[in-house]
């Protein structure tokens, strides 16, 4: 990234260790902002009444802390290279197989943008219409896209002064919120919810379907996390920072949902419905809450979905990319309900397509290559280092595709009562040591010689 002061002058090149922002709090409060957002509320909500109140409680904060962990190990990698996460798909993939995961990350976030650009207006129309009276969906969900592109195209020091404000305020917010809940709801009859005898989401589904949250992170983790000022600074702001959003968030979730079912209520992905039945006031503050949440992680998806862009086309200015798709992402965001309806097939496609990745790469970084990237070759597309076949590393696709087919046939075709997110991960990351040692680059694999080349 340059250092040049004003409008989009973000790009791929490493981030020297002296140019980099992010201390303790900047790195807590991104990762507060990233995940405290509806999309996460929605996921809680998901367990009630499938299964205990503190039985949801209890699996949101173990599958928090074990998806936490590959989330902080790829963030680490971007703090010890100063690289984004999509130009860190080339010593695995190849300098032109690391395309692959780029375009699809790319589509992905946009999609991501689609879904919370919807819900951001929702809650931004809700608040308006208990002020005014004024209602005008369509309208708010624009303007919220708006406002998302015209912070992301400032770059990554817009965005990091942004999420301190927005983090901090959504705590605050959130904490009013919750404290209202258990204040004029009866916290004991929360507890006393009996879980469903048929439930659609067992308990050990639930624990995978948290873990799989932290995965959707994963590919955008090294966008910021390699502004780091040290890897302490990372580890520990990024691990805190998701756990304390999660549990926001998605305990927010199943108590929304559980004192829905205590009120004789429709069940609903918008909690402010909830909360506004009861207090109008509260109500408005729930919506703010909302809104904040989804205008800082969509910030942070246009942002990333930008720079997945100039992993694959280096030499565009950044502002570009970041306008364009910022249009994408208003017009897409105006399919509303569809967007909804298809939430959680979305959620199991980016678990398809993207745990062998993560499993691909960390495994690479950290156990084949021993913690050593050339950086400068990684940014040099015709080095040998990383060059392969023609630039793809065929092995590591077998790697990935038969990875996917795993993930898809135990998601979609003969789907696990224990979810499929960790098994895919580990036969993945098995999968690829396996075919590295068949192969027998494994040793002068790990030295970063390649014999294709």
């Amino acid at each position: 990234m340059t250092t040049k002061s004003g409008l989009a002058h973000d790009d791929v090149q490493p981030i020297a260790m002296n140019k980099r922002s992010m201390g303790f709090f900047s790195t807590f409060s991104m990762w507060i902002g990233a995940n405290v957002v509806v999309t996460t509320v929605f996921t809680g909500m998901l367990f009630v009444p499938d299964m205990t109140f503190l039985k949801a409680l209890f699996i949101i904060v173990l599958g928090s802390l074990v998806g936490a962990i590959p989330l902080v190990l790829m963030g680490n990698i971007g703090t010890r290279t100063g690289l984004p996460t999509m130009v860190l798909m080339r010593p695995a993939f190849g300098q032109r197989g690391a395309m692959l995961p780029a375009a699809v990350n790319l589509i992905t976030l946009i999609g991501w943008a689609w879904i919370q650009a919807y819900m951001a207006g929702l809650s931004l129309n809700h608040a308006v219409t208990f002020l005014t009276g004024y209602s005008n969906i369509n309208l708010f969900t624009i303007l919220t896209q708006v406002l998302v592109v015209a912070i992301s195209i400032y770059g990554h020091k817009g965005i990091e002064a942004t999420e301190k404000l927005v983090a901090t305020l959504m705590v605050i917010l959130a904490a009013v919120v919750f404290s209202y809940l258990f204040i004029e709801f009866d916290a004991a009859k929360l507890i006393q919810i009996k879980a469903s005898e048929n439930p659609g989401i067992t308990g050990m589904l639930a624990f995978d379907i948290v873990v799989a949250t932290a995965f959707t992170w994963i590919p955008i983790v090294c966008d910021y996390n390699r502004n780091c000022k040290s890897e302490k600074t990372g580890i520990a702001g990024t691990y805190l920072g998701y756990n304390v959003a999660t549990l926001i968030a998605m305990g927010l979730g199943a108590t929304v949902s559980g004192f829905s079912i205590l009120g004789n209520m429709t069940q609903t992905y918008d909690p402010v419905n909830l909360i506004g039945a009861y207090s109008p006031l509260l109500g408005l503050v729930a919506a703010i809450v909302i809104f904040l949440s989804v205008l800082s992680t969509n910030v942070m998806v246009l942002y990333s979905a930008t720079m997945s862009y100039l992993s694959i086309f280096p030499k565009q200015r950044f502002w570009i990319p970041a306008l364009t798709m910022g249009v994408v992402t208003v017009l897409g965001s105006l399919l509303k309900e569809w967007l909804m309806t298809k939430f959680q097939s979305f959620l199991l496609m980016i678990g398809v397509l993207f745990i062998p990745i993560i499993a691909i790469v960390l495994v690479d970084y950290y156990i084949i290559r021993r913690k050593h990237y050339d950086v400068s070759a990684i940014l040099e597309k015709q080095n040998k280092l990383y060059w392969y076949t023609k630039g793809f590393n065929l092995h590591v696709y077998v790697s990935y595709i038969v990875g996917a087919v795993f993930a898809y046939y135990f998601t979609y075709v003969h789907p696990l009562a224990t979810g499929a997110t960790i098994l895919a991960f580990l036969f993945t990351g098995v999968l690829h040591v396996s075919l590295t040692k068949l192969s027998q680059l494994s040793i002068p694999y790990s030295k970063g010689i390649d014999r294709n080349a």
